[in-house]
């Protein structure tokens, strides 16, 4: 099962959906992913909420001034079937620059542009613009 993109698919559901809010089982790796997704504007925040397994994470969606989500593409792009891994001099850049990729590296889960200013490679997990 892709936990990764079970994550990315509940995000781009709810705010298809128009929901405040979702809320996601807790992984390490589903909140590095939402901590850059918060860090570079495109969820407002999360939360956390332990459980007596593995936690909930709650999910805060943002949406511009016309009620559009402010993610307007999320993507899969390495899966179990298929790992995409890339060396730190091609670290892909999304849209020119007006997306982002998310990776997965040995100094943990991280953005692309901080991939590159940190002269990493890892796996690509996502896009999202």
């Amino acid at each position: 099962m892709d936990t990764i993109g079970d994550f990315l698919t509940r995000i781009r559901n709810a705010g298809q959906a128009k929901h405040d809010k979702v809320d996601i089982p807790a992984s390490n790796v589903r909140q590095g992913i939402a901590q850059i997704l918060q860090d570079y504007g495109y969820i407002r925040s999360f939360k956390v909420a332990k459980d007596n397994k593995q936690g909930i994470m709650r999910v805060y969606l943002k949406y511009n001034e016309k009620g559009q989500p402010a993610i307007n593409h999320v993507e899969r792009v390495s899966r179990p079937s298929r790992r995409i891994y890339v060396k730190a001099d091609k670290v892909p850049s999304v849209r020119s620059g007006f997306g982002m990729a998310i990776m997965s590296t040995n100094k943990g889960i991280m953005s692309s542009e901080s991939a590159h200013n940190e002269k990493v490679g890892g796996e690509v997990l996502c896009r999202v613009w």
